[in-house]
């Protein structure tokens, strides 16, 4: 069986491959579909706009499609940079210009009110069936980066019950703590109920 891969980020392909990899299936994503351009992700929330990408890629190829959309909901900040994540710093912000800017926007409040959500929700779009999982991890942003694996805003989001930044955990062990981690567990116990794979 083959599943895309909504995306054209290969860190998340990654994350998303090790953690399919106990399944006989071959995975593609949208590096494989040049002619599939840029899909607006215009939706109001992360679920939204996972199923946009899931939905536009599975109509136009008509093979199993996996997307997910992630946030990372600051307290200090009200809630942002939330469903902008991405592009926090700008349209083609990179991860270090993210990662600058939220860095400055929390200069000089204190470590304990620095307290963070990150959230995934994945969804998957087939022929006959739509489903949806969500993951989310509690931590808080750093006031320096620390690590040198991972990506996105890892080197500043700090887990307390690992002592460390995403970036300072090897991809397995970020594989069992993380919103990504956990959303793809939760999909992959739908697919079971469902018998998918």
């Amino acid at each position: 069986m083959e599943i895309i891969l909504a995306t054209h980020n290969l860190d998340k392909c990654k994350e998303l491959q090790e953690s399919l990899s106990d399944y006989n299936i071959k995975i593609l994503t949208l590096s494989d579909f040049p002619e599939i351009k840029e899909i607006i992700e215009d939706g109001n929330t992360l679920e939204e706009n996972a199923f946009i990408k899931s939905r536009t890629v599975f109509n136009l190829t008509k093979i199993p499609t996996i997307s997910d959309d992630t946030g990372l909901e600051v307290d200090a900040l009200k809630g942002a940079p939330g469903i902008y994540s991405a592009r926090y710093a700008g349209p083609n912000a990179s991860y270090n210009d993210n990662v600058s800017k939220m860095l400055k926007e929390l200069k000089g409040i204190d470590q304990k009110y620095r307290t963070a959500t990150f959230k995934t929700v994945v969804t998957f779009v087939s022929n006959d069936l739509e489903l949806v999982s969500e993951g989310s991890v509690k931590g808080f942003i750093t006031e320096k980066p620390y690590g040198n694996s991972g990506f996105g805003y890892d080197p500043i989001f700090y887990v307390s019950e690992k002592n460390k930044t995403f970036s300072e955990m090897n991809i397995n062990e970020k594989k069992q703590c993380s919103h990504r981690g956990k959303a793809i567990a939760n999909l992959k116990q739908l697919f079971k109920e469902n018998n998918i794979l």
